[in-house]
């Protein structure tokens, strides 16, 4: 089970990630990716600066990827989150999962990106298209929602 986390400034290749969690893995049947992306919200964004608490970011992250390998039958995880000011349209957050089968894949990436949402120590301002700085984007219900739908019993 390989599991890489990495919080950078630069882009990421998601076709290079995928290759290396599947290239020469016969026992690889599926393989999850999901994206996101800076989006304009309506053309009033001219920018998202993400900042992170180093060391802990990382710490956190791993620790969400660990458990998902243990609750899914994995064969890889890589969680890449981005940092710095972020045009719209650049790419935010890479999670790829590699599984035999689709469910576990499809699954685990799902609750990553819960629990990146909800849980990972990163910080959103909102650079304005009138060229003004905005808000700390707050964090929504709907995310909280969402993860707390796998909280054990």
């Amino acid at each position: 089970m390989s599991i890489t986390v990495r919080i950078q400034p630069d882009d990421f290749d998601q076709a290079a990630e995928i290759a290396r969690l599947s290239d020469g893995r016969e026992d690889v049947g599926a393989v999850v990716t999901f994206t996101g992306l800076c989006r304009n919200e309506d053309g009033r964004l001219a920018a998202l600066e993400l900042e992170h608490y180093p060391g802990m970011a990382e710490a956190e992250i791993r620790r969400i990827a660990e458990e998902a390998s243990s609750r899914w039958p994995l064969h890889g995880i890589t969680v890449i989150h981005r940092h710095g000011k972020l045009a719209p349209g650049a790419n935010i957050v890479l999670v790829v999962t590699t599984s035999s089968h689709r469910a576990a894949a499809f699954e685990a990436a799902e609750f990553l990106m819960d629990y990146l949402k909800t849980r990972a120590p990163f910080w959103k301002k909102e650079w304005l298209a009138d060229g003004t700085s905005g808000d700390w984007v707050e964090a929504r219900d709907h995310d909280d929602t969402a993860a707390e739908r796998w909280q054990k019993a």
